[in-house]
């Protein structure tokens, strides 16, 4: 048989009541004061809104880093995609070389797999003292970035073609 202890009932009631109880007041301590409620005779204060001004275009600076030219590199490449979407190793070769880049010291990586499909991106580069501007299209999305230059010499690791265009 079992037996039961006088206090048992009394305590069990009060762990029911206290516990809920403390939790509520530790989590209403945790919450942010409310903001007051804005008065009905308070007008409401106008700000003027701050006209946007169009960026001035980038520039090729040939006495700059390659950080400094990421810009201009940018603007090229987003121009390009953005008026010929299917634009490939060529054209953003070509692309560059027309806005004052040297296709000598350009990478790019291959628009067609070695099983004959096309690539899903494609990675292009040019050497700017001892920096590199490295972009990469594919899927519909254009990114760039500035790297340091590779042991090799190179911007790029992994298989390139020949820029002979």
């Amino acid at each position: 048989m079992q037996t039961r202890r006088a206090g048992a009932p009394a305590r069990r009631w009060a762990v029911a009541v206290v516990v809920p109880v403390a939790l509520v007041g530790l989590l209403s301590a945790c919450t942010p004061d409310a903001e007051p409620a804005p008065s009905a005779s308070a007008a409401p204060s106008v700000t003027a809104a701050p006209t946007e001004t169009a960026a001035a275009p980038a520039a090729l600076n040939p006495e700059g880093s390659a950080a400094d030219n990421k810009a201009f590199f940018d603007q090229v490449n987003q121009a390009l995609v953005a008026g010929n979407p299917a634009a490939g190793g060529v054209e953003f070769t070509s692309n560059l070389r027309t806005n004052g880049f040297d296709i000598a010291a350009m990478q790019v990586t291959p628009d067609i797999t070695t099983v004959g499909v096309a690539a899903d991106s494609i990675q292009f580069s040019v050497l700017w003292k001892n920096e590199c501007l490295i972009g990469q299209y594919g899927h519909g999305a254009y990114t760039s970035t500035v790297a340091p230059v590779l042991g090799t010499g190179q911007c790029l690791i992994g298989q390139t073609r020949a820029i002979d265009w």
